[in-house]
């Protein structure tokens, strides 16, 4: 029987960064600290709890975002944390999205050295648009390079927002001790001798830090001042008398509303800071009842509005958000309850599907271990088995009280390859191997080409399709060979058309009839959606019943283009008359006209290719930085700004094509000796001159005559 414990007293966080800024590293250390692990497991030496997949181990990274239950006792109250380690690479941004949907906070790490990176930023705004309150570590501090106070100014100058410290730290480099709690005005000072960290004294601050400390414990008043009238008052008559209490108070409303951000500093690696970190998480983090309802729609009439407050006594209302195929249980759901409870071995309604699943057991989690559960309360995240179609952003609720929640968006592919086992035994076991892998992770698709029969599939990246490969291999025991990577291009029209087209057909008994006068344009600047669809037929000359086809004949066409059968994003459709027979004209009729008109106009209004284009960064020596930007002009890259690190290297910002990124990272590794290391995210798409162009349709098979 599961204890229905205080929601007050429960914490879902998430620890977002960087790659490499130290997001697993600190994770082992709240479970080594919180006593879920008796020895301190290491990334470098593929010892991680957290990383518990064969490709994590040997990559030190981690792929798959693990959920992890804890506890923490702070002020005498027993802390349940749920702790979510999500990945810094951005090929699994899928992870970082849909850990950050059910988040009630974050931990957001820095590396002292490197500061605010461009992954950090993506995951910063990815945290503001699902509004997860946050504190900033900085990690890192025994580290060359380390400054603690740059992070700070460039949190302000690259993400602009205020940190808020609550700790300096004591020392830098080899020389970091410790830090200083501005709050209590006291130096926590750890013991070099305990190679474990667990023990640190509490001591009066060092005399040449009392200035500095005084300093940002007044920056520190300040803010928490803005937070509350009472205490501005307090802060320009007695700062003295403000006390420890009000001072948690303010920050902790002040963290609730997303105004400020504590800062704390450490060095997980080194073994100091991550109690301190762990009772700021307590302080300051959102509990689930601080979010006092979760809002989703009627399944039939997607308008209206249903809330849910966190309670056990509401109806059930929960969100997977992720799939994970387990060796030994099968298909494990992660799920995050926000009202009511789920009782294993009962059942759900899926609001997708529509249909009941049962629940067979229920599980929470520690890395890759499995507690087995009765049942659990809402504001909790667990694991659960026995379901048969289940998707990642699915909502399972009581079936007496329907309720879709908000899914999430996954980005589309930009990268494929084509890949064919090795053997004929193998084709059955690629087909369920991919199959599964698709069900885990929504930015990976598998699609056949319709003409060659080749398997293709596609994902962020080349890395995100590498870590897919191996999987096969390990996992799945699927020999594969690979084709060379694809890019995953868009179609686009440059210039507006105006044609008639007449959809015609005479069997033996009744025909088919429909006839539509259609402008086909680029759309409009502003337009967020795929298709722009307006509708300025008077007279009922096409009947109103026919229209919404004449706009589906247009949704389903643009999936495949005139170029080569690539998509395309974005098109505005004006229906500006037209006529129909009373007896053969029919929805379907009317479909397909449009998609023949689309064809058509496609055809005759500049179509051109998109490409993807990729934010790039490189950190490189000063002394390779000509032969980097070189080599990007040779990939038609751009550089927008080269800026010095800390440390005296040279970092590159700029775009470049993801067609010319192909084995970058080997050629970096060669023209620098191995000394400069790049991150790309995807930027957006951008149309491709003609002469590349024509190549890429040439390639492909595609009508490179329609390039002018």
């Amino acid at each position: 029987m599961a204890e229905k414990r205080d929601l007050h007293y429960t914490r879902n966080i998430g620890i977002m960064a960087h790659i490499d800024a130290g997001k697993t590293t600190t994770s082992e250390r709240i479970l080594f600290y919180t006593g879920l692990s008796y020895k301190i497991g290491e990334v470098h030496d593929g010892a991680a709890t957290m990383d518990w997949m064969e490709q994590e181990k040997e990559r030190g990274i981690t792929i798959t975002s693990a959920a992890t239950t804890s506890f923490w006792t702070y002020n005498d109250n027993k802390y349940k944390i749920n702790l979510i380690d999500t990945p810094g690479h951005v090929d699994f941004t899928v992870e970082v999205e849909r850990s950050l949907r059910i988040l009630d906070g974050a931990v957001a790490t820095y590396s002292s050295v490197e500061g605010v990176q461009p992954q950090s930023e993506t995951v910063w705004r990815q945290a503001d648009k699902y509004k997860v309150p946050r504190i900033a570590y900085v990690n890192k501090m025994d580290r060359s390079g380390a400054n603690f106070f740059n992070v700070h100014r460039q949190m302000k100058e690259i993400l602009g927002v205020d940190g808020v410290p609550i700790q300096i730290p004591i020392g830098a480099e080899e020389s970091f001790r410790g830090m200083v709690d501005l709050i209590r005005m006291k130096a926590l000072i750890w013991d070099e001798s305990d190679e474990t960290g667990t023990n640190y004294a509490i001591t009066d601050i060092p005399a040449e830090l009392v200035d500095e400390a005084n300093e940002w414990r007044d920056k520190m008043l300040e803010k928490c001042a803005e937070q509350d009238d009472a205490l501005m008052d307090k802060y320009f008559s007695d700062p003295d008398s403000i006390t420890e209490a009000e001072i948690h108070a303010a920050l902790r409303r002040g963290t609730l509303k997303m105004e400020l951000f504590p800062m704390l500093c450490g060095s997980s690696f080194k073994n100091k800071g991550v109690q301190p970190l762990l009772d700021a998480v307590c302080a300051y983090l959102p509990s689930p009842v601080d979010t006092p309802y979760v809002e989703g729609y009627d399944v039939d009439e997607p308008e209206k509005i249903i809330q849910r407050k966190t309670s056990p006594d509401e109806p059930l209302c929960a969100l997977v958000f992720k799939i994970a195929t387990d060796p030994f249980v099968g298909r494990l759901c992660f799920i995050r309850v926000y009202s009511g409870k789920l009782d294993a071995g009962t059942y759900v309604y899926n609001s997708r599907s529509g249909k009941k699943e049962r629940i067979s057991r229920l599980f929470q989690m520690h890395s890759n271990h499995q507690n087995p559960m009765d049942e659990i309360y809402c504001g909790d995240i667990c694991a659960g088995i026995g379901f048969k179609d289940i998707r990642t952003g699915d909502t399972i609720c009581d079936e007496k009280a329907p309720i879709v929640l908000e899914s999430m968006d996954f980005p589309d592919p930009v990268i494929g390859v084509a890949v064919e086992p090795n053997s004929q035994k193998d084709l059955d076991k690629l087909g369920v191997g991919l199959a599964k892998l698709a069900e885990e992770d929504p930015t990976f698709q598998v699609n056949t080409n319709q003409e060659t029969g080749q398997t293709v599939i596609s994902g962020m990246g080349e890395l995100h399709l590498e870590i897919i490969i191996d999987r096969l291999k390990r996992e799945f025991k699927v020999e594969c060979k690979q084709g060379k990577p694809q890019v995953a291009y868009k179609e686009a029209i440059s210039k507006p058309v105006e044609l008639r087209e007449v959809y015609k057909k005479q069997t033996g008994g009744r025909g088919k009839f429909a006839d539509i006068i259609v402008r086909v344009e680029p759309a409009d600047d502003d337009f967020e959606g795929t298709l722009q669809f307006v509708d300025e037929v008077k007279g009922g000359n096409v009947p109103r019943e026919y229209i919404p086809s004449v706009q589906k004949g247009f949704e389903k066409a643009m999936t495949t283009g005139v170029l080569a059968g690539y998509p395309l994003t974005k098109l505005k459709v004006t229906l500006l008359d037209g006529s129909y027979h009373p007896v053969d004209s029919d929805q379907l009729s009317f479909e397909v006209v449009a998609m023949q008109a689309f064809k058509k106009a496609a055809e005759q209004a500049g179509p051109s290719l998109l490409e993807p284009i990729m934010k790039i960064e490189v950190v490189t020596p000063e002394e390779n930085m000509g032969d980097v930007i070189g080599d990007l002009n040779k990939r038609r890259g751009t550089i927008q700004s080269m800026d010095s690190s800390p440390t005296g290297a040279r970092i590159v910002k700029g775009e470049v094509p993801l067609s010319e990124t192909f084995g970058y990272v080997t050629a970096l590794r060669t023209i620098t000796s191995g000394r400069a290391t790049s991150t790309m995210s995807m930027s957006h798409y951008a149309p491709v001159s003609a002469s590349i162009a024509r190549e890429v349709l040439k390639e492909v098979g595609g009508r490179d005559d329609l390039i002018k």
